[in-house]
């Protein structure tokens, strides 16, 4: 019978069974695209991430959502990384990660409580923009709801997503993914998925909230996500939205699971260099999957 060695890790927060979970099978070389997409599925998580080759300093990853493989993401990152290290697989410091979609530098310190993961993301490339009419009743909003001073527009830093800015937690509240209109627009679409935020934390701490929607198989609300934050980041700052690069973004807390993150934009709002997100990790399992 063969086993993998799994950990699943709560992302983006310092206490167990908030911020985003997310499974990391530790060797997983041996691995066809077929499994590695069965075993996602399984975990039933918004992402799976499975480490292809770790050596020395770099690490190599693929990320799969229990319905399609991504190009990057987020809070699998900080996962992958908090599970190397608790696995003693490495050690704190400075480490280059490799997906399909990203080569990029994360930083890994050690905490009481587990870890702290803080990856530099691509330079942003800002993608079509789509008209708040068009956008609103995919989420049963008005276009009244959405903030004017940017458009609504895709944004990556390794994956694509759709930014779109809100005016308040009302709105923000009140949105509700309408999955046939959303599929309509998603297929002739260049994001992924949808990010909607506004300009005020869940807390006193944070700068930012968000809610972040998928489609089944899919989780319908992701607790926390990274690459989105990266995105927003950059977008935030392009824009003229936020006054200072660095910021905290919060997210789930409406779901029970908050999450928090330390943002900051690095270059000028014309040339936008890279952007660093960094959340705390902690390990809530280790287990084995057998595969028959």
């Amino acid at each position: 019978m063969s086993s993998l060695d799994v950990i699943q890790v709560d992302a983006f927060t310092s206490s167990p069974l908030t911020g985003n979970p997310c499974a990391v099978v530790l060797d997983a070389s041996s691995l066809d695209d077929a499994t590695m997409q069965a075993i996602a599925l399984e975990m039933n998580l918004s992402e799976t991430a499975f480490v292809v080759r770790q050596e020395a300093r770099e690490v190599e990853a693929r990320y799969f959502t229990p319905a399609e493989e991504i190009p990057f993401a987020g809070h699998p990152t900080v996962a992958t990384f908090a599970a190397l290290l608790d696995s003693g697989q490495i050690s704190a410091g400075t480490h280059r990660l490799k997906t399909p979609g990203a080569a990029i530098e994360v930083e890994v310190a050690t905490e009481a409580r587990g870890a702290f993961v803080t990856m530099t993301q691509r330079p942003p490339q800002f993608g079509r923009t789509y008209a708040p009419e068009a956008v609103a009743p995919l989420f049963g909003l008005n276009a009244s709801d959405f903030l004017t001073e940017g458009p609504i527009q895709t944004v990556s830093t390794g994956t694509p997503m759709l930014m779109v800015p809100v005016l308040s937690h009302d709105a923000l509240k009140r949105a509700s993914l309408n999955v046939e209109r959303y599929r309509a627009i998603h297929t002739s679409g260049d994001f992924f998925s949808p990010h909607l935020f506004c300009l005020a934390g869940a807390t006193a701490v944070g700068d930012t909230f968000a809610r972040h929607f998928g489609v089944p198989p899919d989780t319908a609300e992701d607790p926390f996500t990274g690459s989105a934050t990266g995105c927003m980041a950059a977008y935030l700052w392009r824009y003229g939205l936020i006054k200072s690069p660095a910021f905290v973004a919060e997210q789930g807390h409406w779901m029970n699971r908050p999450g928090a993150a330390e943002v900051e934009v690095l270059g000028s709002r014309d040339d936008i260099r890279g952007v660093r997100v960094g959340g705390a990790a902690v390990v809530v399992l280790r287990g084995v999957l057998h595969l028959g």
